[in-house]
């Protein structure tokens, strides 16, 4: 008995450390993306675009908390404004990738047969080319700028989906409760929005929170080839590459967007983390 009131005590304590957990990571990235990146224009008390050939590459200060640039740009005020364009272009693309590649898959799934058969074989296609290969190839053929890199991480990124979302209505569909639906005389598209998507969702939500941060990492690896934000707009993959050749005498330039890039990447895998696991304690409580 007294084992049992230990477990039960240990586990609701894990299931409130991981709900405050959630809640901090939620309100740090809000304040992420709502401070730090909106009212990057009150934060900076630097031009990010003015140029000052007297205070080229200087190390941090209290005047340049990140040091100056080769062009003597602030370090600082350039990431406080590149966050918009890293973060929010990385979110961007993957509620498109998510929303197109899920209901691409759902369909897909559903319906079978030669539409099925007709998508897994494109599907097989994309996949059979290295990701960040065929997003480099797909920029370089569109060209340069921030759109076409995000349409380039686009035609990679909704494959995952398709096939995740697929696999999870091939699942469902056959559930006892999708066959009284129909028997009810429930349409498809009642079936889909009422008892489909529901039950998959919380898994592709998980899915997509996962992959925010790779898809960050897309983007700046697209920016520090030169295939996304033109210069001179700030965007962190673009600032490591502009700071590269200066990393052994001046390495707070590329330090800068790459300590910002690590922590953003890292606060969105660990929402990802937590959110997968409060739907697995979900889970269990509903299977109880």
């Amino acid at each position: 008995m007294l084992e049992k009131r230990v477990t039960k005590h240990k586990t609701k304590y894990k299931r409130q450390n991981r709900d405050k957990l959630f809640l901090m990571l939620i309100v740090m990235i809000l304040v992420m993306i709502g401070v730090i990146s909106l009212m990057a224009p009150y934060i900076a008390w630097n031009d990010p675009y003015n140029i000052d050939l007297t205070n080229i590459l200087q190390s941090p200060s209290k005047v340049f908390p990140f040091g100056t640039d080769a062009l003597g740009r602030c370090v600082f005020s350039r990431v406080l404004y590149g966050a918009k364009n890293t973060i929010f272009s990385a979110l961007i693309v993957v509620a498109i990738t998510f929303t197109l590649g899920s209901l691409i898959g759902i369909v897909s799934g559903y319906v079978g047969g030669t539409l099925d058969h007709v998508v897994m074989r494109i599907v097989d296609i994309f996949l059979a080319f290295p990701g960040m290969v065929l997003a480099i190839a797909v920029a370089g053929i569109l060209g340069g700028g921030l759109m076409n890199a995000m349409l380039a991480i686009i035609a990679i990124g909704w494959t995952k989906y398709t096939r995740i979302a697929r696999s999870y209505v091939l699942e469902i569909k056959e559930e006892t409760f999708i066959q009284a639906a129909r028997l009810s005389g429930k349409g498809s598209f009642y079936i889909i929005m009422r008892h489909i998507i529901p039950n998959m969702l919380g898994y592709m939500i998980v899915t997509a929170s996962l992959d925010i941060g790779t898809t960050m990492i897309e983007m700046s690896s697209l920016a520090f080839l030169g295939l996304s934000s033109p210069l001179p707009s700030p965007e962190w993959g673009a600032m490591m590459s502009e700071g590269k050749s200066m990393i052994q005498f001046a390495p707070w330039v590329i330090l800068g967007p790459g300590v910002a890039l690590v922590v953003v990447v890292i606060l969105f895998n660990l929402l990802g983390d937590t959110i997968r696991d409060l739907l697995d304690e979900k889970q269990k409580r509903r299977a109880v």
